[in-house]
């Protein structure tokens, strides 16, 4: 997760890409709005349910055009082959 929200950061748009599972990526990201600034992410909730399905809660924090913004969102994440993918997201 923490990674994901760095590659957002810094516009890494390949990475986050590359880091989403096969079943749900889209084709491409779109770039963040002129002047948004992503300012903290805080993980709420890690639950493993199993050793490949993990969920993550988390709350990310960005400012754009002087107005604070949120994204609270509950994640899915499976282990493929050794390495974790993002699924899906409820946004709370």
């Amino acid at each position: 997760m923490r990674s994901r929200y760095s590659a957002y950061v810094h516009g890494l748009r390949t990475y986050v890409l590359d880091t989403w599972h096969p079943s749900t990526r889209p084709t491409v990201i779109e770039p963040d709005p002129p002047g948004l600034r992503w300012l903290s992410l805080e993980v709420r909730r890690h639950t493993p349910g199993d050793a490949d399905h993990a969920v993550v809660e988390f709350v990310a924090r960005s400012k754009l055009g002087g107005r604070a913004q949120r994204l609270h969102e509950t994640s899915r994440f499976e282990r493929v082959a050794g390495r974790w993918y993002y699924v899906d997201g409820l946004i709370a």
